[in-house]
């Protein structure tokens, strides 16, 4: 089997984790029989988020059993799913309106899951593992081997470890950001939101739609580009360590 055929889909990924959960918290939030255009599909605020949740959780679960393997990302993104179910049960009240904070609290609870994920990568950097170097710095995208063996030869081992760790915290400050976005949608689709009325749930859920659809556009851009700088800054240092070209540090075409 090729490790193709292993890997993840991301277009499946992005679609259980983002598209079925923001299509279902703005379309079927609504009571069953709601207005006059009422549809089939109108299952309440209630039943809708658990759907919206328990795609993701099923997801993740289902991936997490079949890999036999513990991942920190998606061992995170359960976490958060579970936390979504949780602070909304919060927030909720019992004569259906909502909290009137909820936006802080939904905000700060989509600023965990990526501040989590940072401090781990940060932590990571001294252990046997680091995880910047399989998400980022790996041997499927760079030459490690080569690179080290001419660091090596170099004596610039203290030099090289510098470069590492400086783009480890580039790669962290991502994360960083992400938390940051992540509040600030939260506080932009929920804030304005009147918690008081009669269909506060459902506002509630199609806010959190939008939160986590934006999110996607709005946080994952960024990061791209980001990321991209940390790849050309790090292709950028280890050339200059190592003399080599950049076709000698990339494993292109292999």
């Amino acid at each position: 089997m090729s490790t193709h055929e292993k890997e993840e889909s991301p277009l499946l990924n992005v679609l259980v984790n983002v598209f079925l959960p923001v299509m279902v918290l703005s379309k079927m939030s609504k009571m069953p029989g709601y207005g006059e255009a009422a549809k089939f599909y109108y299952v309440g605020p209630h039943k809708a988020l658990m759907i919206a949740v328990l795609i993701p959780f099923l997801y993740g679960l289902y991936h997490f059993i079949k890999k036999k393997e513990f991942n920190i990302f998606s061992a995170v993104g359960l976490l958060s799913v579970v936390l979504t179910g949780g602070v909304t049960l919060y927030l909720w009240n019992a004569d259906g309106s909502v909290k009137p904070d909820a936006a802080l609290w939904f905000g700060m609870k989509e600023a965990i899951q990526p501040l989590i994920i940072g401090l781990i990568v940060l932590v990571s950097h001294r252990t046997k593992s680091p995880l910047f170097r399989e998400f980022v710095y790996n041997k499927g995208i760079f030459d490690v081997e080569r690179i080290e063996s001419v660091i090596g030869e170099a004596n610039k081992e203290e030099d090289y470890q510098k470069v590492i760790f400086r783009n480890t915290l580039y790669f962290c400050g991502t994360f960083a950001l992400s938390a940051v976005l992540n509040l600030v949608l939260a506080m932009r689709f929920l804030g304005a939101l009147d918690f008081t009325a009669d269909n506060a749930q459902e506002l509630y859920n199609q806010g959190v739609a939008k939160v986590t659809g934006w999110g996607f556009l709005v946080i994952g851009l960024p990061l791209l580009v980001i990321s991209s700088f940390i790849i050309m800054n790090l292709l950028k240092d280890l050339g200059r360590l190592t003399g080599l070209k950049k076709e000698e540090i990339l494993l292109i075409g292999s």
